[in-house]
């Protein structure tokens, strides 16, 4: 049986007003620290969790580009800037720039070869990348997902 983490014991808080507010913490606090792990996973190929996710956006596209636009509707962080990721990612030699041809005003993105090398080798990491989840089964993670759909909707 795997270890459980208790939110009282990893925040030091022995009780709360109701269940919504421990819920609250609770996904703060989980968000928060998968997070960190999904960076020090990351960190070894000199990404972040936010350049991940632009790659793996780019690479659905593939092989056709994307507006920084399209880049900022499908992010994960909302509150990123996609175009500064964006810059770091074309300087890593990940992800390529041109101006759009039919609006000058746009900026198109395409990952390159060197950015799909890179997400195929991280594709070769994936049971460790989502180690922290395998402390559910499939289906309880199945629920979960439905749970934190439905509390979105």
């Amino acid at each position: 049986m795997p270890t459980v983490m208790e939110l009282e014991k990893e925040i030091q808080q022995a009780k709360f007003e109701h269940e919504y507010q421990k819920l609250m913490l609770n996904i703060i606090f989980t968000s928060n620290w998968l997070s960190l792990r999904h960076s020090q996973r990351l960190k070894p190929y000199g990404i972040s969790p936010q350049q991940f996710n632009i790659l793996r956006i780019l690479r659905g596209q593939y092989p056709n580009s994307a507006t920084v636009t399209l880049l900022t509707e499908r992010m994960l962080d909302k509150s990123s800037n996609a175009s500064r990721l964006v810059e770091k990612l074309r300087a890593k030699g990940l992800v390529d720039r041109c101006v759009c041809p039919e609006d000058r005003r746009a900026v198109n993105v395409k990952i390159t070869q060197q950015g799909l090398d890179l997400l195929k080798t991280l594709d070769g990491k994936s049971d460790a990348m989502h180690a922290d989840l395998h402390n559910l089964s499939e289906e309880e993670a199945r629920v979960v997902n439905q749970l934190l759909d439905r509390l979105r909707g």
